[in-house]
């Protein structure tokens, strides 16, 4: 029966996950990336406060340390702010089927800087690896065949990629914060969004509208790192094989390629179901160099 329920969970996250590429995009047509992230921050902080109260773990907030917090503020700088920023400039100048699967590499580069950071060893095949899921990027990024690459924005695909090296930077020093996963979310990104208040008044404004705009923040909000997140942990915790349930993650971006489709209008071009097979499979490809080991 736990097995059934970590499938129902994981599975819900994975819908949810490959959703909110349509949604930044949808958002970013009445915002600027910096106003994204900094509301998408302010409601999961909501959210994950109301998961705290309902875990009744909202005591833990106060019983941090100095060391404590002062590593949530580091890792709130990082993501939220650094990591979020960069992705979503990457979304406003890439059509969301080149940026969300670019930025799906991260498990690779994970993998390499584990070696200098983490001080573990990789072989022959992480390289392979690389190589593979870069041959992906290529295909994406050229839209359709070699004529794309004039129309693809260098710039976003740079900070695409540079997105999933910093998430990849984040999960790393993650590893080392042993404290409740849903807390130190909480505080990452309740620090975070203190932080973003100088950028959104130095570089942007506070406004708000009601319209499709603000319903898709919230969404992203919700469904990006709040409940979805929540619901993720809840299916680890269930299963008895965390590689099964990991490996849902990779239908994600293919039912987001349906969603861009459907709701969005993009046409989906082939090259980027091949680009996202390559990079998929570079993914596959390093997690045997990893059991290997």
């Amino acid at each position: 029966m736990a097995g059934k329920k970590a499938y129902l969970y994981a599975g819900l996250a994975v819908l949810f996950w490959s959703t909110v590429a349509t949604s930044f995009k949808l958002a970013l047509r009445e915002y600027d990336f910096i106003q994204l992230i900094f509301y998408v921050s302010a409601v999961s902080v909501l959210l994950l406060f109301v998961v705290l109260l309902a875990q009744g773990k909202t005591q833990l907030i106060f019983k941090q340390s100095r060391r404590e917090w002062l590593y949530s503020l580091l890792m709130g700088a990082f993501n939220p702010l650094l990591y979020y920023l960069v992705l979503f400039k990457a979304y406003s100048l890439l059509p969301a089927q080149v940026a969300q699967p670019l930025n799906m590499i991260w498990p690779i580069t994970l993998a390499l800087l584990s070696v200098p950071l983490l001080k573990q060893k990789i072989g022959w095949i992480s390289f392979v690896a690389l190589i593979v899921s870069f041959v992906g990027v290529f295909f994406i990024s050229s839209q359709g065949g070699f004529d794309g690459f004039g129309k693809t924005n260098p710039l976003g695909v740079v900070l695409a990629v540079a997105s999933s090296i910093l998430w990849s930077l984040y999960w790393i020093f993650n590893v080392k914060d042993t404290r409740d996963q849903v807390v130190k979310l909480f505080l990452n990104f309740a620090i975070g969004t203190l932080l973003l208040v100088p950028v959104v008044a130095l570089f942007s404004s506070f406004k708000v509208q009601w319209g499709q705009g603000l319903a898709a923040m919230v969404y992203s909000g919700v469904f990006e790192v709040g409940i979805t997140y929540v619901l993720w942990l809840k299916a680890m915790s269930l299963t008895s094989s965390n590689a099964k349930i990991g490996n849902l993650v990779f239908f994600a971006p293919f039912l987001s390629l349906v969603f861009i489709h459907l709701i969005l209008k993009e046409t989906i071009y082939f090259t980027t179901f091949i680009g996202l097979i390559f990079i998929i499979s570079g993914v596959l490809v390093q997690q045997l160099d990893r059991r290997k080991r």
